[in-house]
């Protein structure tokens, strides 16, 4: 291996572990704008309409030509729809769970990628996919405490306080995992800008929509949800023009397993800036699946 490559691999690791952290903190500061009047349906407006504008102009810029097929074009409105459902569900359950365990809970999107595949495509799941459910529903298990007895609160009260949120963070795996499967057979040949600036204008369309129709944005009541509202647009934004811009020139592809650290970073800053801890037997359900989404990821095929 040459000098030049190994530099290149250490910027490429070091560029996902940023975009985890970003896409981590984004969440963070989603629960500042959620804690401080703002609704989901705003926060999804700002973040897909920045996004959307981002990667617009890098189209612009680079001068990427977009040419859409039949089927295209039929199956882009629907990802995007979907993408839409899944971005309102795991906002929805970062703002009733702690940060971490609502992203954990939606980590189990390998799951609900290889089910839709089957589903839809009749592909047998890998049985690498196979074995690692087990672990994956079993750290999801600890991690979520479901018998309530590292919250005292007893499994009744406990799933009262966190069963919304829970059901939100499953239903973005389920509508994440359908979006990536369409997206892997209905979308060849097709530049990831182009996709990802088609999925986030729609997103930003129906999220505005949405939210006009409950009587307008909810904006922040004190500056601390301006803050996470003008952070969470700005980190996720800048996340996707990272994921477009520089990774491809790495080599690396968008969504490498080393961004499944995306957990590890929002408990880290969820328990140092909104003060959310979790019980250490919850940390080891964590690490469980941290672990195994990533060994997915990573193995060799």
């Amino acid at each position: 291996m040459t000098e030049k490559t190994k530099a290149l691999s250490v910027t490429a690791f070091a560029t996902l572990l940023l975009v985890a952290f970003m896409m981590g903190a984004n969440h963070v500061a989603a629960r500042f704008a959620f804690n401080n009047g703002v609704d989901v349906m705003t926060a999804v407006s700002f973040r897909s309409a920045l996004t959307a504008l981002v990667v617009g102009l890098i189209l612009w810029q680079q001068k990427v030509q977009i040419k859409l097929e039949a089927h295209h074009k039929k199956y882009l409105p629907l990802i995007g729809l979907i993408i839409a459902v899944q971005s309102v569900c795991l906002y929805s359950s970062v703002a009733r769970l702690p940060v971490a365990l609502a992203l954990l809970a939606f980590n189990t999107y390998p799951l609900s990628t290889a089910f839709w595949a089957r589903v839809l495509y009749k592909h047998q799941p890998e049985k690498a996919v196979l074995w690692s459910m087990p672990f994956i529903l079993v750290g999801l298990a600890l991690a979520l405490d479901v018998m309530g007895a590292a919250s005292g609160l007893g499994a009744s009260e406990h799933w009262a306080q966190i069963g919304s949120g829970v059901a939100f963070a499953l239903a973005a795996s389920a509508t994440f995992g359908l979006a990536l499967v369409y997206t892997q057979h209905e979308t060849v040949g097709l530049d990831g800008r182009v996709r990802t600036f088609s999925s986030m204008s729609l997103v930003g369309v129906l999220a505005v929509a949405a939210a006009l129709s409950q009587g307008g944005f909810h904006l922040p009541t004190a500056p601390a949800g301006w803050w996470g509202l003008g952070m969470l647009s700005f980190l996720y934004g800048t996340a996707f023009t990272i994921l477009f811009t520089v990774l491809p020139r790495l080599g690396v592809v968008g969504n490498s397993a080393i961004m499944n650290v995306e957990p590890v970073f929002a408990l880290t800053l969820a328990w140092a800036l909104l003060d959310q801890a979790i019980a250490p037997i919850q940390l080891v359900g964590a690490a469980l699946v941290v672990g195994t989404v990533m060994w997915l990821g990573l193995r060799k095929r």
